[in-house]
């Protein structure tokens, strides 16, 4: 896992790197699992009486860019939660390890940071829309997950009526074991496409342990810059994790080289192979008006 760089390391090509490192190579590589081109967004805005959000796009939606971000080490997506309403402030998701803080240490959580943090928005083939300012970020942890959630300064109302983009809907049950995935990284302009293969009782790498982790199956060889890339359910359109990490070169729970501890103690590497974290646990910590509060009933983030 290395720590995102920024700025020195925007004239460094990176072939290879762990996602989790989040580095920021000068151009892009060659498109793999290329996205569909021209595909409709996943999920469509319409503001009712009550100002809600519509209900995901059908069964097989095509799975393009639309509602994904760049930021400027890392990926991420622009996000509501099931009951979020369009007048809501808009959230955007993305990794712990890419907070522009730094990466939190074992048991740090941040909650309510101010933050100046600006990410460039995409439309459904990839191409870049404008960009949009965070106020705070809301929550921030690398302890049981590795998710980091910022406050935007516009509602989803604005973003869609300014660019017409509509957010991903977070998907309030656990992924499915060999569900059809996607992985598109906003910052790389790539979508992986493999399956989940399974679950990792506990990942681990160097310090940071995750749990219930999704194990990719192996289409989703995925690089640096992915990380924070939404992970979407092909099937559903929904998101139902959110990209972190794959081992290198085969090591055991070192930096770059997260490992596999089952109930037993028993530990399993899988060389080549990449991770995300399960985002079924951030909506039950989300109230009215998108406002976080860990305290919720079911609620299972890590608490500062």
């Amino acid at each position: 896992m290395r720590k995102p760089l920024i700025g020195m390391l925007a004239t460094v090509l990176v072939a290879g790197a762990t996602t989790l490192a989040g580095l920021a190579p000068a151009q892009a590589a060659p498109l793999a699992n290329a996205p569909l081109a021209n595909a409709a967004p996943l999920v469509n805005v319409a503001t009712g009486a009550k100002g809600a959000i519509a209900a995901p796009a059908p069964a097989d939606a095509a799975v393009d860019f639309t509602g994904t971000v760049a930021l400027d080490n890392c990926s991420g997506s622009l996000v509501r939660m099931p009951g979020s309403a369009g007048s809501d402030p808009a959230l955007v998701l993305s990794n712990g390890h890419c907070l522009e803080s730094g990466m939190p240490g074992p048991g740090q959580v941040v909650t309510d940071q101010p933050s100046s943090r600006t990410f460039t928005l995409l439309d459904g083939s990839g191409a870049d829309l404008g960009t949009l300012n965070a106020v705070k970020v809301v929550y921030g942890a690398m302890t049981d997950t590795d998710v980091s959630i910022y406050q935007l300064d516009s509602s989803y109302d604005t973003i869609q009526a300014q660019y017409g983009i509509a957010p991903l809907t977070v998907s309030a049950d656990h992924p499915a074991q060999g569900a059809d995935i996607r992985v598109v990284s906003g910052y790389w302009k790539r979508i992986y496409s493999c399956s989940v293969d399974g679950f990792a009782y506990q990942l681990r790498e160097a310090d940071w342990t995750f749990k219930d982790s999704v194990r990719y199956t192996s289409g989703c060889n995925v690089i640096g810059g992915t990380s924070g890339s939404p992970v979407v359910d092909a099937n559903s359109g929904l998101l139902v994790a959110v990209n972190n990490t794959i081992n290198e070169n085969g090591q055991s729970c070192t930096l770059n080289n997260p490992c596999e501890v089952d109930q037993g103690g028993a530990v399993t590497v899988h060389q080549g192979i990449g991770y995300a974290q399960e985002t079924y646990i951030i909506p039950p910590c989300f109230g009215a008006g998108n406002v976080l509060d860990l305290t919720l009933p079911g609620c299972a983030l890590p608490r500062p």
